[in-house]
């Protein structure tokens, strides 16, 4: 499978209105994150079958959005844990960006019993709805997330990672460190502590983890201070993952999210191209 080259073809989306209706995600972006950047990304769906589909949890459906390219695969595939605005057009585009490099890959929404996030305008009343999702609860989505891709036909088990941006960052270490099926991961700007005390974090399970994970984190994030990222380094390399941290000295919190002030390009456009080397070299492995 080549990581690089965009596939080619006419892909339609071949998901009914009904079936788009019925999976809950609603079009666009979180009305949290207008105004737009100007430097805000599309990717098309040539060549590529996308849309939104529904995956059996432990105790409902819940709703995702997939992208991979036209063919019978096996593809390599990435699961896609997103920021805590959702599964909105800035997560779907992410999608189609992978599935232009010849992944499928596929983003479940994992707030479906909270609530829907995306029309929410105040940050303050998402993390609200976020702070009551259990990390079981995610945990559970994302095995059954794993169990749709396998039944599907389309995915390489063999070759399966996850990223995850933000909140999705943290739960890209956590996850990595309890499925034996995934190969690898990429973290972005993910917190690394605990907001409450004695739970389970990346800094409390990094020692331990098995799975090599890439931290990409800014050296001007605001929110995710050196001094963890230095520990978080430091107790990685006390295990035996192979998992490392880069460090953009100069990018915020956010430096991939092309849709808003914290984009920062160049960084943006390196640490993707550290992510695809990534997973190419621990899919073969």
């Amino acid at each position: 499978m080549n990581y690089n080259d965009d596939q080619s073809g006419n892909g339609k989306n071949d998901l009914s209105r009904r079936d788009f209706v019925a999976t809950g995600i609603k079009a666009g972006f979180a009305a949290a994150v207008y105004p737009l950047s100007a430097f805000t990304l599309t990717t098309d769906t040539i060549g590529l079958v996308a849309g939104d589909v529904s995956i059996e949890s432990f105790d409902r459906k819940i709703p995702a959005y997939w992208a991979m390219p036209v063919g019978k695969g096996p593809f390599p595939s990435v699961i896609v844990v997103h920021e805590i605005f959702g599964v909105h057009e800035h997560i779907k585009d992410l999608c189609r960006r992978f599935a232009k490099k010849g992944f499928l890959a596929i983003a479940p929404y994992l707030y479906s019993r909270q609530g829907e996030v995306v029309s929410l305008k105040d940050i303050p009343e998402i993390i609200k709805v976020v702070s009551k999702v259990e990390r079981a609860q995610v945990t559970k989505d994302l095995d059954a997330t794993m169990t749709y891709i396998e039944k599907s036909g389309k995915a390489d088990m063999k070759r399966v990672s996850i990223t995850g941006f933000c909140w999705g960052g943290a739960t890209t270490w956590l996850y990595a460190a309890n499925h034996p099926k995934i190969k690898a991961g990429a973290a972005w700007y993910g917190p690394l502590q605990a907001k409450t005390e004695g739970a389970e974090s990346p800094l409390s399970i990094a020692a331990t983890l098995k799975v090599p994970v890439l931290g990409l984190y800014g050296g001007q994030d605001a929110n995710i201070p050196q001094d963890q990222v230095h520990e978080m380094e430091t107790s990685l390399k006390k295990g035996s993952s192979g998992s490392k941290i880069i460090v953009y000295p100069d990018s915020p919190h956010g430096f991939n999210a092309d849709y808003r002030e914290s984009y920062r390009k160049k960084d943006a456009d390196a640490a993707w191209s550290e992510m695809l080397s990534w997973f190419k070299k621990h899919h073969a492995s």
